[in-house]
């Protein structure tokens, strides 16, 4: 087979369609067209089935593309280790996260990283559905739980705790509740239905010390806690995040700390193929430096007060 058209084809499989194939590989539709069409000719079987809305593989095609799907995978895995050969860290590294941690916590250390490694080329992906690592989407994510994929690696990271926080203009405006059950009487924000969090309870915030006769309800429900968090700063209502946005923050009031919610997990998690990376090990230790340094600076601040 042809390589230029194997690498047409999964790039017409990957977009499912001519047109976006062809702006990721800076070719016409027509030229994408004929590279597929020779593809089949040579094969003397149709890989895709055409209609109106689009592509799909026929059963031949879903063969081939799983193969080179394997093959192009190992390829740019083969170029990562080529290029990490070197002997400084050096390089494109494409790290992914959730929009609130990366907007909160990361992007703010992202100059002192850049400092010490100039030569790495960072791209932030902040988005909260995950990337595909196995393709090369991103060369390494911060996950809010543990990966389902067996070729990742793991290493966790911090726990981050969720706590109860308002905004001081709220407080001076509403008061502070004194106890769970004061919060019946308070504006609450919390998540909306359709929001992507890994906890299972996602508003307790809701039930913590609620008189089962007297239902609370929300003031605004956000699909993102970083929506939550952006709300509490505003002065709009008491909301539950986690902990490291508050540090981040400097101007939160923590409330009833007695009530503690969930814990979320985070992983710095990356290919197999690409354990011996030094961009991602220096990443990754940096990380992990800066977030032994928070917990540090938490536990003094606990302490002296």
């Amino acid at each position: 087979m042809d390589w230029d058209k194997l690498r047409v084809f999964h790039a017409v499989a990957e977009a499912g369609s001519f047109t976006h194939a062809g702006e990721t590989l800076n070719l016409s539709q027509s030229a994408v067209s004929r590279q597929i069409s020779g593809l089949e000719e040579s094969l003397q079987v149709p890989l895709f089935h055409r209609h109106a809305r689009g592509l799909i593989l026929t059963e031949q095609g879903e063969l081939l593309y799983r193969t080179a799907h394997d093959v192009f995978s190992k390829l740019a895995m083969a170029e990562v280790q080529i290029n990490e050969s070197r002997e400084s860290p050096q390089g494109p590294l494409t790290v992914t996260t959730t929009v609130a941690f990366g907007s909160v916590w990361l992007t703010s250390r992202m100059k002192e990283f850049l400092v010490l490694y100039p030569d790495i080329e960072v791209t932030l992906v902040l988005a909260d559905t995950e990337l595909d690592l196995s393709t090369r989407q991103a060369d390494v994510a911060i996950r809010m739980m543990p990966p389902r994929q067996a070729d990742l690696i793991q290493r966790h990271l911090m726990t981050m705790r969720y706590q109860i926080f308002a905004a001081p203009e709220y407080l001076e405006e509403h008061g502070t509740p004194e106890r769970p059950e004061d919060l019946d009487h308070h504006r609450l924000i919390v998540y909306g239905e359709d929001a992507r969090t890994p906890l299972t309870n996602r508003n307790w915030l809701l039930e913590a010390g609620a008189r089962p006769d007297n239902k609370r309800h929300a003031v605004l429900k956000v699909n993102s806690v970083y929506g939550i968090f952006r709300a509490v700063q505003s002065g709009l209502g008491i909301g539950a995040l986690p902990e490291y946005m508050s540090r981040e923050s400097g101007n939160l009031v923590e409330v009833l700390p007695e009530l503690r919610g969930p814990n979320i997990d985070a992983f710095f998690v990356y290919p197999e193929g690409l354990r011996h990376s030094k961009r991602i090990g220096v990443f990754r230790d940096f990380l992990v430096g800066k977030i032994a340094e928070g917990e540090a600076q938490g536990r003094n601040g606990a302490n002296n007060s």
